[in-house]
């Protein structure tokens, strides 16, 4: 039978009165237009003008036949699914504070949404098991969501549909009109994103996407009208004239391809098949569409990926061609195994047609036992049987006919009980997911070293072994395994703790993650020193001895048990002598690991002296290691390193946060505000409140992350005062996955402190690099002094806080008379930053600083400053020449300072040795 509502022509000011328990029949869109009156972000339609005759043919859908009984009866079971699922909601949506500051800041979310991609765009997945718990019907608030960009700000009564392209009678269609003059559908439908389950991707190579969970995957009864019928209203054309494709866009704008809709498209003989029941959809759950969801109306397409489902639909527009969106194809694509995103765009793989994701695949998750669950093994527990549990579906309207579950590798399977709560289309079609369970007695639970279940379809499809990779991460569906481990005895008892591949997001956890990192610590360890290793006569040091040389004068670290002197790399390390200062005397192996390349762990080798002797304890000599006429702060062959932070400290009176410049301190994140797209000013609370950083002008701190259980260090340099109390404030650009092909995963740190919520802790180390003002033009040059009268400084985007660090203790000194030039390089006019306080100061001190901006692209006829790129002509207009008494500052991208500002100011009779400081 069809598992669908029918209603015909109605007018909504006067529908008739239903059942008190039917949430979709009894909707009243005037009582919801009455709610809008009250929110400006519940846009409701007022009454239609009375509706004109609906286009429907009887051949259009096989529910002829079916018994009316067993139509009510499927009227009666969503009415039921969906009220029983509205009344479990626990938590109600709010207005979130982590979207303060951004696009979205009005929608309102459940908090118990994991975020995915960090504040912005929203893409998010319910916890797992809560997913579950809610059984069949989804609730909408709980719905995963998965967004390119800002929602959209939509009003019902001026919204409108475009259909135009290969019809005859090319039509914009209001809301209003959508819903009188086309009779509409309501239909359960399972929509998967096609990202569900990719961190398991993402844990054996990293692909361009971000870590979904296994809870992608959300059921809705979806109300609307059949695409068919209004492509039919319109006049689609036949396929000899050339109508092979109906696309969509939506009406939210955004970055891709330096600018677009989201669109995409299908097939014409799917669209206008009665069978596939393609949806303009409306409502969602009994109520109209929330923000998330595509307000004011949206595409639903059973048994498609979500990806094809256009949310905010503007335009239907039929085609030769599929969409020409950037999304279209740049996006759900499963590529082979061997392509990466450097031959993917060399090879252009993105528009092989063979490659393109449509139907949804076949799939299964074990949910219970949940991640982490504890099974107490006792006398009671091992008499009861333990019920496994979880969830398959798959794609095309197909049926899962069989779910199994292996207890021994795949060797033997045993066949679970299914519950399919949908019934088939009066096509034979299946939308929706179905749950699984299988009850197995606690014993074989013991013996089992992991729990795997695989689905099947009624076309045979069933679901790999392994894992495949691709580069999108998309339609993982190898078989979902659970390991068990017996813990530790407690209260006489041992328990059967269980463990899912993956958590979602950047949380940790999961058996992939945890066999991880001893396979990359090992695939590390070999790769260093290896031909050293080999020399059995190496020399042995104590831990107790390393410690000793933490100066200037002798450096020596540890990485991965192995001993090297650093010392004679102190005046050539890129990042300064205090980025091994910092580590001296300790076993630096995890921060060495975060944030060097394979070539720097080479280079190592060439300062190794000797292995570590691992002990459990060390000798009455270790004592003396953190005593204080050996401490960093004691020892007098350290002191001249740390003289900035005690300047720092007697100049400004204060207590300092950064004491010992080797311990990290433990910063808590107490506002963030978004100063662009993609630009963040995030203000992180020291540990005291009468503490000041204690960073010397010029030097940057690093910042701390467990990401993914695996160390992510970045350096970062404050914008905020160096007198500051209490607070620091940092300036980060955001790096979002998918925005650059060279850099697909984006910012590892940069979209995890955007993700981080108020309140929550960070930790830090410094000071740290290379260059430092002293004051008085004066300036420390890897321990070197140097000096200027007048400074010429480039920058280019976030590059620009360390020089606005140097211009700020310039201006705040009134004798200090160093000139400042500055030319500051960004995309567009809004990305440039701390725009108010250089104009200001500049208005302010006209013969101290002069600015001047550039950027690639300005529509504002009214600019009166450069467009473009930083060029010579720019610089000789801008910059002193390369007289006495000038030092030229830049801070930006690598290949901006060596491809543009190296050589623009070698051609101005620049001294790059030694009238250039990079930061």
């Amino acid at each position: 039978m069809t598992m669908f509502v029918d209603n015909r022509q109605y007018r909504l000011d006067s529908l008739p009165s239903h059942r008190s328990n039917s949430p979709i029949r009894t909707f009243s869109f005037s009582a919801a237009k009455d709610a809008a009156a009250a929110s400006s972000f519940l846009p409701q339609p007022p009454a239609p003008p009375p509706p004109t005759p609906a286009i429907l043919s009887h051949d259009e859908s096989s529910d002829t036949d079916d018994d009316e009984d067993d139509i009510e009866s499927s009227k009666s079971f969503l009415d039921e699914a969906i009220r029983k699922t509205n009344k479990q909601v626990e938590e109600p949506s709010i207005l979130d504070p982590r979207d303060q500051g951004t696009a979205d800041s009005w929608v309102e979310r459940n908090p118990s949404l994991i975020r995915l991609t960090g504040k912005h765009p929203f893409n998010s997945e319910p916890p797992l098991s809560r997913l579950m718990s809610h059984g069949f019907i989804t609730p909408v608030p709980l719905h995963y969501v998965r967004n390119h960009g800002p929602v959209p700000r939509a009003d019902w009564s001026n919204w409108f549909i475009d259909v135009t392209g290969l019809v005859s009678r090319p039509a914009r269609l209001t809301m209003d009109q959508l819903i009188s003059q086309f009779p509409s559908r309501e239909i359960p439908v399972t929509l998967v994103c096609a990202g569900n389950r990719r961190k398991e991707q993402n844990m054996v190579k990293q692909s361009i996407g971000f870590n979904w969970g296994a809870a992608g995957v959300s059921t809705s009864v979806w109300k609307g009208v059949l695409l068919r019928d209004v492509l039919k209203r319109c006049g689609i054309m036949k396929r000899r004239n050339g109508a092979l494709n109906v696309c969509f866009e939506g009406a939210e704008d955004l970055p891709g391809g330096g600018g677009s809709k989201y669109g995409t498209s299908i097939k014409k003989e799917v669209a206008m098949d009665p069978a596939s029941d393609v949806l303009i959809a409306y409502m969602q759950n009994g109520e109209l569409l929330k923000p998330d969801h595509g307000f004011p109306v949206r595409v639903i397409i059973p048994g498609y990926i979500g990806g094809r489902m256009v949310k905010w639909l503007k335009r239907i527009i039929v085609t030769t061609q599929e969409s020409d969106s950037y999304y279209h194809y740049n996006d759900n694509r499963v590529l082979p195994s061997h392509v990466d995103a450097e031959l993917a765009n060399k090879e252009a793989w993105w528009y092989k047609p063979e490659h393109i994701i449509n139907e949804l695949n076949i799939n299964s998750v074990i949910t219970t036992p949940s991640h982490e669950e504890m099974l107490p093994i006792n006398s009671w527990t091992t008499q009861r049987p333990y019920t496994l549990k979880g969830y398959a579906y798959t794609g095309g309207g197909r049926k899962v006919s069989r779910v199994e579950v292996t207890f021994d590798g795949g060797e033997t399977w045993r066949v679970t009980q299914l519950d399919h709560p949908e019934k088939p289309t009066g096509y034979g079609k299946y939308w929706c997911w179905c749950f699984w369970s299988l009850q197995v007695e606690v014993l074989d639970l013991l013996s089992a070293k992991e729990i795997a279940v695989r689905a099947w379809d009624e076309s045979l499809n069933t679901q790999p072994e392994k894992l495949i990779w691709n580069l999108m991460g998309m339609m993982n569906n190898c078989w979902f395994r659970v390991k068990t481990r017996v813990c530790k005895p407690r209260n006489g008892d041992i328990g059967l703790v269980f463990e899912h591949p993956t958590q979602p997001a950047n949380q940790p956890g999961g058996w992939m993650a945890r066999e991880r990192q001893p396979e990359q610590a090992e695939v590390l360890k070999k790769s260093l020193s290896t031909p050293i290793m080999s020399n059995s006569n190496c020399k042995v040091f104590s831990m107790s001895e390393v410690k000793r040389h933490n100066s200037s004068d002798s450096a020596w670290i540890i990485v991965h048990d192995h001993v090297y002197d650093c010392t004679p790399f102190l005046k050539d390390h890129p990042g300064g002598a205090d980025s091994i200062l910092i580590n001296a005397g300790t076993d630096c192996t995890e921060e060495f690991d975060a944030i060097h390349s394979a070539k720097a762990q080479k280079l190592l080798d060439d300062y190794y002296i000797g292995e570590l002797i691992n002990s459990c304890g060390y000798t009455s000599s270790d004592s003396t290691a953190s005593s204080p006429s050996t401490s960093v702060h004691g020892a007098s062959n350290a002191i001249h390193q740390l003289a900035p932070i005690a300047e720092t400290a007697q100049q400004l009176q204060h207590n300092v946060a950064l004491k010992n410049p080797r311990e990290r301190i433990r910063c808590k994140l107490v506002d963030k505000k978004s100063l662009s797209h993609d630009v963040r000013l995030f203000r992180l609370a020291l540990p005291e409140s009468d503490q000041v950083l204690g960073l010397p002008v010029g030097k940057h701190i690093f910042l701390y992350a467990n990401i993914d259980g695996k160390l992510c260090i970045r350096a970062y340099t404050p914008m905020s005062c160096v007198k500051t109390v209490g607070y620091v404030d940092l300036i980060v650009k955001i790096y979002f996955k998918g925005q650059n092909q060279k850099f697909p995963n984006g910012g590892v740190m940069s979209q995890y402190l955007d993700g981080l919520s108020i309140g929550s802790d960070i930790e830090a180390k410094g000071p740290l690099g290379h260059i430092e003002y002293t004051g008085r033009g004066s300036f420390l040059v890897h321990g070197k002094q140097k000096h200027a009268k007048r400074l010429a400084m480039v920058a280019g985007g976030t590059g620009i806080t360390p020089i606005y660090q140097v211009i700020q203790a310039i201006l705040v000194d009134p004798e200090d008379s160093t000139e400042m030039h500055l030319v500051y390089a960004n995309r567009s006019e809004d990305d440039i930053l701390l725009r108010d306080e250089l104009d200001a100061w500049s208005n302010e001190h006209k013969h101290r600083l002069k600015v001047w901006y550039v950027v690639s692209n300005c529509k504002k006829e009214e600019w009166t400053y450069s467009i473009g790129c930083v060029s010579e002509a720019i610089l000789r207009e801008h910059i002193p020449g390369a007289e006495e008494g000038v030092l030229a500052l830049a801070c930006g991208s690598h290949g901006m300072v060596e491809s543009c500002i190296k050589p623009i100011l070698v051609k101005m009779k620049y001294n790059i040795q030694e009238q250039l400081l990079v930061f």
